[in-house]
């Protein structure tokens, strides 16, 4: 079983210093697995950054819903000019009678009024503006648009739901590993007290003029074999239990311990495998919706893209106030559309027509195949857990009759009809047996809960 996907996160974590919720366990404690699956749900962080991931979709979409509404401005200015940016005087009329006409209407009326012969505009003011634009119709753009972006969400939620699915899978496949060295734990603990018998009873013999020192020689070696197995099994233990601490957000502690289930110790029977084979049964994997909204998201796409080359039209409304074309201040307002018609995209648009065909045509070939892929993916698991399965039966029985010749190989020694070489071979051929149990038991879950998850059963 391959274990080295594992470390990708805690490696990441260590670079980047990235802090976990991490618990406290002041007293030792011992998880169970529905323990340990309730907190990777809460702080594993493959799993929120996926939640996040679903957040920021559904920020994206509704940030598409606004384009519906009208597109609010508001604009303001103020200047101020060295010299008027307009300036008109009677001498700069180039027609002589118009000119001779103003100059005596102006000598007439200029003792009466204020008025100067110079007119000067734009030496300073301010303005202030509101436009609001309300598209009309965008070439399907804006709708499309939308669809996209709800569809982008539902995609995150699918692919959240997978992160899920894939975490809690790595929880309980890492469990089940720590719950299954420690039954091999138990295993060599338990050799190491048939040793310790089968020693008391070499040493007796040996006294008695039945047995050789080599004889006791050869059990010491044995106690030092086991030994070493059992460092071997410590050191995989304590490394396990780290890396399920950090797929569960917790803090590593010695006072943490997992197990307490019966899992290990159950025997599958055929009403556990009565749930049909997958190819029986329809599939409801996100993956596979996955698939759909990968063709559905590329039409969208290709529509998108030809809304580019339609009309565009909008309500255009303009509020205005100030001073800075006329000296006295004023308002106005200003409603109408604004049409756009491409002319010259067709020919690009053309290309990136073909370009949306190849993607839709090649997501509706990824859909298929990889649709038949998952199928051949839930088959293998299910043959693996029947396979699991009637090797757990087969491994109990050699099981059974490895205990049997042990305790046949024990009884003949002691009546001195075996050597102590066939005693321990006994004993080496039933920790091994007591070991494949555990590891087809392991196997079993693992490939159990694999399943569940392929049918979508959790």
């Amino acid at each position: 079983m391959k274990r080295h996907r594992y470390f990708i996160p805690l490696c990441l974590g260590l670079i980047f210093n990235f802090q976990l919720p991490f618990f406290n366990f002041t007293q030792a404690q011992t998880l169970t697995l529905d323990s340990c699956l309730v907190l990777a749900r809460r702080n594993n962080a493959d799993i929120r950054m996926s939640q996040l991931d679903v957040e920021r979709a559904r920020a994206v979409k509704n940030q598409a819903f606004t384009h519906f509404f009208p597109q609010l401005q508001l604009n303001g200015m103020g200047y101020v000019a060295a010299r008027p940016m307009i300036s008109f005087a009677l001498e700069d009329i180039r027609s002589n009678d118009m000119r001779d006409l103003l100059e005596a209407i102006y000598n007439v009326f200029s003792e009466e009024t204020d008025v100067t012969d110079r007119l000067e505009l734009m030496k300073h003011g301010f303005s202030a503006s509101v436009v609001a634009v309300q598209p009309i119709f965008t070439g399907g753009r804006i709708l499309n648009g939308n669809r996209l972006a709800a569809l982008g969400e539902e995609a995150a939620s699918l692919q959240a739901k997978i992160k899920m699915r894939d975490v809690l899978e790595d929880v309980e496949s890492t469990y089940y590993l720590v719950v299954g060295l420690k039954e091999k734990e138990a295993a060599v603990v338990a050799a190491m007290t048939l040793i310790d018998s089968l020693e008391r009873v070499a040493e007796s013999a040996l006294a008695n003029g039945l047995a050789t020192r080599a004889d006791i020689l050869q059990i010491s070696l044995k106690r030092n074999e086991i030994n070493a197995k059992r460092q071997q099994l410590a050191s995989g233990i304590r490394m396990s239990r780290r890396l399920l601490c950090n797929q569960i957000g917790i803090g590593y502690s010695d006072s943490v311990d997992f197990g307490g289930d019966s899992l290990l110790k159950m025997h599958p029977t055929v009403v556990e495998l009565s749930g049909g084979h997958p190819l029986q049964q329809e599939s409801h994997r996100p993956e596979s919706r996955l698939l759909q909204i990968n063709v559905e998201s590329q039409k969208l796409l290709k529509k998108m893209t030809k809304g580019e080359t339609r009309p565009q039209l909008a309500l255009v409304g303009i509020g205005y106030y100030g001073n800075a074309v006329r000296n006295d201040l004023s308002a106005n307002a200003v409603a109408g559309f604004s049409l756009n018609v491409p002319l010259t995209d067709w020919w690009g648009t053309a290309h990136k027509m073909k370009e949306h065909n190849i993607r839709i045509e090649q997501a509706q070939m990824a859909e298929t195949h990889y649709g038949e892929l998952m199928t051949l993916e839930e088959e293998k698991a299910y043959n693996d857990m029947v396979d699991a399965c009637m090797l757990i039966r087969s491994d109990s029985a050699a099981l059974q009759l490895a205990r049997e010749n042990y305790r046949l190989a024990e009884i003949n020694y002691a009546a001195g009809v075996t050597t102590v070489s066939e005693v321990l071979q006994a004993h080496a051929l039933l920790l091994q047996a007591e070991n494949a149990v555990t590891d087809r038991r392991v196997t079993y879950l693992v490939a159990r809960r694999r399943l569940a998850d392929l049918r979508d059963e959790r």
